[in-house]
């Protein structure tokens, strides 16, 4: 690996050096009024990017995996029933959590490649006559998979059953990049993390609570300590956190959202789905395939790429590292092997992603696949020179 080079890798994300340097700051005393500073308006930045007026919002030392444990441990009881489906290895380990938790989780096996099978959801919750699920899981972006689901159809398919249970979306390598409705889509809880869209190192576990959720964590007894809302709670109103806080990620947090509400989210996800439809003209180019199935579930920030059958597309992920100092994602889980992956989020402009299209074909001809140097990028080049940033056309 080169630190000349941007990383393609679905994150961590490359990080704007503004932002680098912010998290670089003095020590200060945490329990003065400086923390409340930088406290307040993180918790408020953050949910204006969830789209939302009333969620509550905790910031952990953590990532996006102890969020989903947040999730849990503060709604939960040893023994409840969870509805969710398989259908990617970050859905996979959310459900491992849960089952590790003592948690029943009653899965949905979906072929990795799709989304989320609202539909399933409504029958299954339309039988549970006695409402016995008390939560149900969704993916927003499978990582793993490039594949994005729709969160609203989860929604609508928990309203047509009239079911009360509360419903859970892992936005961790969506919120801050793409659309993302916390209130609109009736959300009870979102998680997410610093280092993809916020652009920040890994270290910070963001998640948005409804009020629905914050009264379910009332009763809730499954063991918790660390991530305890309503020590957490009890911490902001005095300024501070129940533990010491990471003031420097929480610094570089607070430019961030203000470098994302500046840009405007709406051209926020423009610009992810004007990159990522780049890259995605580049792998039409190369003649190679998406493992997302079909448009409507491809994801703005990642593209798992699948390789021709027999062919190791680790190999690729290995060769960009040793030869061109360059980084994309491996296949995980059922993909292992069949997929190397682009990420295309956080603080990436188009020409950043040209290097990196360009380093993908240099692999694949160096190892043998029929690739054409220079077909995908000229595919990435046509449909950016067609479709210009917001701030190229405004400067026109």
């Amino acid at each position: 690996m080169s630190f000349q080079n941007p990383v393609f890798i679905p994150g961590p994300t490359n990080m704007p050096e503004a932002v680098r340097q912010a998290c670089n700051m003095p020590t200060i005393d945490h329990r003065s009024p400086t923390f409340g500073n930088i406290l307040h308006p993180c918790i408020d930045g953050v949910r204006k990017v969830l789209k939302s007026d009333s969620a509550w919002i905790y910031i952990f030392p953590s990532t996006g995996t102890g969020g989903w444990e947040t999730a849990l441990s503060n709604t939960l009881n040893s023994g409840d029933k969870v509805l969710a489906a398989r259908n990617g290895m970050f859905s996979h380990r959310w459900i491992d959590m849960c089952q590790r938790h003592g948690l029943d989780v009653q899965v949905v096996e979906t072929p990795w490649g799709q989304g989320l099978p609202a539909d399933k959801y409504e029958e299954i919750l339309t039988a549970d006559k006695n409402h016995e699920i008390k939560v149900v899981l969704a993916t927003h972006n499978e990582t793993a998979t490039g594949v994005k689901s729709d969160i609203a159809a989860v929604r609508k398919a928990l309203d047509a059953a009239g079911h009360p249970a509360l419903l859970f979306v892992d936005g961790v390598s969506s919120i801050a990049s793409m659309d993302f409705r916390f209130d609109e889509w009736g959300v009870d809880i979102a998680v997410t993390g610093s280092q993809k869209g916020f652009m920040l190192p890994a270290g910070l576990a963001i998640v948005g609570f409804s009020e629905k959720a914050v009264a379910a964590s009332k009763s809730a007894t499954l063991p918790r300590t660390f991530f305890d809302i309503a020590d957490m709670q009890k911490g902001y109103d005095a300024n501070g956190f129940p533990f010491t806080p990471p003031v420097g990620l929480m610094n570089g947090l607070k430019l961030s959202l203000d470098m994302l509400l500046e840009e405007g989210l709406e051209n926020v996800f423009a610009r992810h789905y004007r990159i990522a439809e780049g890259v995605r003209q580049a792998v039409s180019a190369w003649g190679l395939e998406l493992c997302a199935t079909s448009p409507e579930v491809y994801s703005d920030t990642v593209s798992a790429i699948r390789t021709p059958d027999g062919f190791n597309a680790t190999d690729i992920v290995s060769h960009a590292a040793d030869v061109y100092g360059v980084a994309f994602g491996v296949g995980l889980g059922e993909v292992a092997g069949k997929v190397f992956r682009i990420g295309h989020l956080g603080s990436l402009t188009d020409v950043m992603t040209l290097s990196g299209l360009g380093a993908a074909e240099m692999c694949m001809a160096d190892l043998g696949l029929n690739i054409k140097l220079g077909s995908g990028v000229a595919a990435a080049q046509e449909y950016y020179r067609a479709n210009p940033a917001a701030s190229r056309k405004n400067a026109a």
